[in-house]
C-alpha cells in the first residue's frame, strides 16, 4: 500500500482519466485539470481518427475493472477490406476470435471522464495552465500567459497534456533534456459515411476499411450509429496532395477518378471536404520523462506517435499499467518508481514510433501488392501450423502484451526470412507446400 498523495494530472483526455482511475484505486487524492471545455458538454468537430483498441488496452482498462464498461460502445473488426480500383480483398488479423475494436474517440472520452468521476476525480475544466515550478510540483494557473496567475501545489503532478504539453515544455528547459519531433510530409482530413435510412452500416462492419493508393490513402471506420469515421491521409504538397484540390469539382474528380467505389457512400463529401481543417502527424520523442519524485510525463506528453499502428492510445494506456505494477513493487519510494517508469517504456516507446511510421508504407502501398498478401498467406498459414516458432509482427503488437521492443526486433528477424521465402521460383504456386515449410523451418534456426 501506499502513503495517500495530493496529485494533481494536466489533460483530461483518454491517458488523464485512465491514469486518475487507476490512482484513485491506489488511494490518491487526484485532481485533474484541462485548459478546454469539458467535451460532454460539447458538440465534436472532424478532427478525430477512430481509435483502434487492441490487447494492450483492453488489459489495462481490465486491471481496473471498466473494460465491459468501454466494450459496450466498441465494434470488433477482425479484418481489412482493401479496396483497390478494380476489386475488393479481404484480410483476416489474426487467429480465429481475433479483432481490433473500432471506438469514436469523443464517445469514449466522455465515458472515460465519467468513469473517473465515479472513481472519485475531480475536474477542472477551462483551466489554463501555463507553467509549473517543477521542484515543487506547484502548477501555474491563470486567465493568459502574461496575466497573474494562481500556484495550486501538489505533492506529484502528471503531464497528460499531449504531444505540445505545457508540463513537458517546463521540463525542456533543462540541462540534459533531450526533444525531437518530426512532422511527417503527410496531413489528414475527417470525412464521413452516414447510416443507411434504417440505421444499418453502407459497408461490411466487421472490416477496417482501407484504399491503399501509394503516398496516400482513405480508412474508414465503423461507428455504432452505423455511420463509418473516414480519414484521407495526403501529402500537403506535390502530385497527389492536398495543395491541388482547391475547389468542389477538383475533390469530386479526384474521389471518381482514384476511389471510385467511395463515391456512392460519401454523400457530403465536398462539405466536409471543406469544412473539416486538414491536420497534421506529429512523431515526439522526448528524454527523461520524470523530475525526481514531482513530475512525470505520460502517453503523448512523452511519445507522441503516427496513427498507423492503432497504438497510440493502446501504448498511452500500456504506460499506465506499467505504471501501477511498479508502483506495487516500491511502494512510496516514488524517485525509484519514476525512474523504472521512464527506463522500462522508453524502449518500447521508440519501437512502436518506429512500427507506426513504417506502418503507413504498409498500409498504403503493400495492401494492395499482391506479393505482399501472398506473404500475408504465407506467414498465416506457418503461424498456424507453428504458433511457437512464428508470430507474425501484426499479431505481437496488436494481440499480444509483451514489449513492442521485443515485437520490432523480431519483426526484422522474419522480415529477412520472408524475403529470401519469397524469392524462391514459382512461389505463386508452391506456397503452401512442405519444400516451403522446411525452408522456413531452416532459416529460423
Amino acid at each position: 500500500m501506499q502513503t495517500p498523495k495530493k496529485i494533481a494530472i494536466v489533460g483530461s483526455g483518454l491517458v488523464g482519466s485512465l491514469l486518475a482511475i487507476y490512482l484513485r484505486k491506489a488511494g490518491h487524492s487526484v485532481h485533474i485539470y484541462d485548459r478546454s471545455p469539458d467535451i460532454r458538454q460539447i458538440e465534436f468537430s472532424g478532427r478525430s481518427i477512430n481509435l483502434a483498441m487492441s490487447n494492450r488496452g483492453w488489459k489495462a482498462l481490465d486491471i481496473v475493472g471498466i473494460g465491459d464498461a468501454v466494450r459496450a460502445i466498441a465494434l470488433p473488426m477482425d479484418k481489412r477490406a482493401i479496396h483497390l480500383v478494380d476489386k475488393l480483398n479481404f484480410q483476416h488479423y489474426g487467429h480465429e476470435g481475433e479483432a481490433i475494436y473500432s471506438i469514436s474517440r469523443g464517445i469514449l472520452n466522455r465515458k472515460m471522464i465519467d468513469l473517473a468521476e465515479e472513481a472519485g476525480a475531480e475536474f477542472f475544466f477551462e483551466q489554463k495552465i501555463w507553467d509549473i515550478t517543477l521542484k515543487e510540483a506547484t502548477l501555474h494557473v491563470g486567465e493568459t500567459e502574461r496575466g497573474v496567475w494562481d500556484e495550486l501545489p501538489y505533492d506529484i503532478v502528471f503531464g497528460a497534456d499531449g504531444a505540445f504539453s505545457r508540463i513537458r515544455h517546463r521540463m525542456q528547459r533543462q540541462s540534459m533534456f533531450n526533444y525531437s519531433q518530426e512532422f511527417l510530409k503527410l496531413g489528414y482530413k475527417e470525412l464521413n459515411i452516414p447510416a443507411n435510412a434504417d440505421g444499418s452500416h453502407k459497408l461490411d462492419p466487421q472490416s477496417f476499411h482501407i484504399w491503399p493508393r501509394g503516398d496516400y490513402m482513405l480508412i474508414a471506420l465503423p461507428n455504432l450509429d452505423g455511420s463509418f469515421t473516414c480519414t484521407l491521409f495526403m501529402p500537403f504538397e506535390g502530385e497527389n496532395s492536398f495543395e491541388l484540390l482547391k475547389d468542389k469539382k477538383d475533390v469530386e474528380q479526384f474521389f471518381i477518378t482514384n476511389f471510385p467505389d467511395s463515391i456512392e457512400v460519401i454523400p457530403k463529401l465536398t462539405e466536409d471536404f471543406f469544412k473539416n481543417p486538414t491536420s497534421t502527424l506529429v512523431t515526439m520523442k522526448c528524454f527523461p520523462w520524470t523530475y525526481e519524485d514531482k513530475v512525470a510525463l505520460i502517453g503523448d506528453a512523452c511519445h507522441a506517435i503516427v496513427p498507423f499502428y492503432g497504438q497510440g492510445m493502446n501504448a498511452g494506456f500500456e504506460d499506465i499499467s506499467v505504471l501501477f505494477e511498479i508502483m506495487k513493487q516500491y511502494g512510496d519510494d516514488w524517485e525509484t518508481i519514476f525512474s523504472e517508469y521512464q527506463k522500462n517504456r522508453k524502449p518500447d516507446a521508440d519501437a512502436i514510433a518506429e512500427l507506426s511510421y513504417r506502418n503507413f508504407i504498409e498500409m498504403s502501398t503493400k495492401t494492395a501488392d499482391e506479393k505482399f498478401l501472398l506473404q500475408k498467406k504465407i506467414e498465416k498459414r506457418f503461424s498456424d501450423k507453428y504458433p511457437d516458432k512464428w508470430v507474425p509482427l501484426y499479431s505481437r503488437v496488436t494481440f499480444s502484451d509483451r514489449p513492442y521492443s521485443e515485437a520490432l526486433a523480431i519483426g526484422d528477424k522474419q522480415d529477412e526470412i520472408m524475403k529470401q521465402i519469397l524469392e524462391i521460383q514459382d512461389i505463386e504456386r508452391c506456397w503452401d507446400s512442405e519444400f516451403v515449410e522446411k525452408k522456413m523451418l531452416s532459416l529460423l534456426q
